[in-house]
């Protein structure tokens, strides 16, 4: 039973994060490999894609006349994807990683994933505290 109907999402950017984390640590791990090139997961810039067109891809079902009608949702969005990242600046050796922006981006993704648990465990009291007031009448 999920607590609310935005469980689902937060749990799987919760997914996401942590294999964002895992890119990046590899990515940090390889700092010295000769030719090795960066590599992300392309989520948020899929959004961006889907979100920017003309026709509208990301519609929610209107079910009673009260709900918004210009709300969006990420319901079909696809599983992140694992690219290598363009346009960086490659040493001698054909390495592009650079620790300082690997850096930057993990704690950017931390404190993304310390934010979700928090979320996530609101959400979770929330519902928690509603099926206790209910217990009480």
């Amino acid at each position: 039973m999920e607590a609310s109907n935005v469980t689902s999402t937060l749990f799987s950017q919760l997914d996401f994060r942590s294999e964002r984390q895992k890119v990046i640590t590899s990515n940090i791990a390889n700092i010295n490999t000769p030719n090795y090139k960066t590599k992300d997961l392309v989520f948020d810039h899929e959004l961006d894609k889907a979100t920017s067109k003309n026709t509208p891809v990301l519609q929610m079902a209107k079910t009673s006349s009260t709900h918004f009608s210009n709300v969006n949702a990420v319901n079909n969005i696809q599983n992140p994807k694992l690219i290598e990242v363009q346009g960086l600046e490659e040493q001698n050796d054909g390495n592009n990683v650079s620790l300082d922006t690997q850096m930057g981006e993990m704690s950017k993704n931390k404190m993304l994933f310390d934010a979700l648990q928090s979320s996530i465990k609101k959400d979770s009291r929330l519902f928690r505290s509603v099926i206790e007031s209910s217990a009480k009448n």
